[in-house]
């Protein structure tokens, strides 16, 4: 624990791996986040597996051995060397003896920590009652507590296109992933926060920022419904809970002008910002990160909804709570 705790602090003074920087430029440049999504299930099962036990494993503790043994280069990665990883520290090895001989453990787990520090933990979530069907009971459970961003029983498609060009408005690279479906998908909210903002813009077309609780990760979810973009209960300042259902699927965007389907294929953009430093919240500081194997690892977590009639809107079916939820903000 002691050494997890100082890689947070220590990690943040590396531009990248290998990097030093000044006093007044102490954090993270830039993160390359390419894990596979074979390895993020794998140490995901060790971390859920131990739970509770003597050792338990954290994910991310495994995941950034592994990545500084690699150099961050996951194309020689094996299953077998992330169960031999969890055996050694099973079997009484130290994380922190294991850590100390790799120079960039510190890095990647500051940086793995920046992505995927709030998916996993402790949290409580509505069950049918065995003994009644027509009631719902509370069960705690450890486990993956971010939600895919579709609903489940929602279809979709997609492939890994972070990076690929954009022309609209001027030359650039994709930074998001795109699932394409149906107009009218409900859209929730992959992890707890604070809607940060609403509204148009001419790229995104309708679209919501939440802004995790310890400021280091910003949600952009985009090209919302035409007309009816929101669900009628969300507005800026508001805390979300994940699994919430925040919009809907559209194809607004690529339009000065606001309320403009101006996109060729219904989809949803997301994406998922980091912001180490306040320098790196607009403009060409920022980091964003390939979900595209995150995208199919919260496909384990989908929100079960159901839908108003009079409304139209759709709600969560269980509801959820995770510790201190509301005490996160601010």
């Amino acid at each position: 624990m002691r050494r997890r705790l100082l890689a947070l602090i220590l990690a943040l003074t590396l531009l990248l791996p290998g990097g030093t920087a000044s006093a007044e430029d102490d954090y993270i440049k830039w993160v390359d986040f390419d894990v596979p999504y074979c390895a993020l299930v794998t140490a995901l099962d060790h971390d859920i597996q131990t739970y509770g036990t003597d050792v338990h494993l954290n994910w991310i503790a495994l995941l950034a051995v592994l990545a500084a043994q690699l150099g961050g280069n996951f194309s020689h990665y094996k299953k077998k060397s992330l169960d031999n990883l969890a055996q050694r520290l099973l079997s009484g090895e130290e994380l922190d003896d294991i850590a100390s001989e790799l120079k960039q453990y510190d890095y990647y787990f500051t940086a793995y920590s920046a992505v995927l520090g709030e998916f996993v933990g402790q949290y409580q979530v509505q069950v049918p009652d065995p003994h009644d069907p027509d009631k719902l009971i509370w069960e705690n459970r450890y486990g993956l507590k971010a939600y895919h961003p579709i609903a489940e029983g929602f279809g979709f498609n997609h492939f890994d296109d972070f990076g690929t060009g954009r022309s609209y408005g001027y030359r650039r690279r994709h930074l998001g992933h795109d699932l394409f479906g149906s107009v009218g998908t409900p859209i929730v909210a992959v992890e707890s926060g604070t809607v940060a903002v609403m509204g148009w813009n001419q790229y995104g077309g309708w679209r919501i920022g939440i802004r995790s609780f310890d400021g280091l990760r910003y949600y952009y979810y985009a090209h919302l419904r035409q007309n009816r973009p929101y669900h009628c209960d969300l507005a800026e300042g508001q805390v979300v809970r994940a699994g919430d259902v925040i919009g809907y699927m559209g194809r607004t965007g690529y339009s000065r002008k606001e309320n403009i389907n101006g996109i060729k294929q219904t989809h949803l953009h997301w994406g998922m910002q980091l912001i180490f430093h306040p320098d790196q919240e607009e403009g060409p500081k920022e980091i964003w990160v390939d979900l595209y194997n995150i995208t199919r690892l919260l496909y384990r977590n989908r929100s079960t909804t159901y839908r108003v009639a009079e409304t139209k809107e759709f709600y969560r079916t269980y509801d959820f709570d995770e510790p201190n939820l509301f005490g996160k903000v601010g």
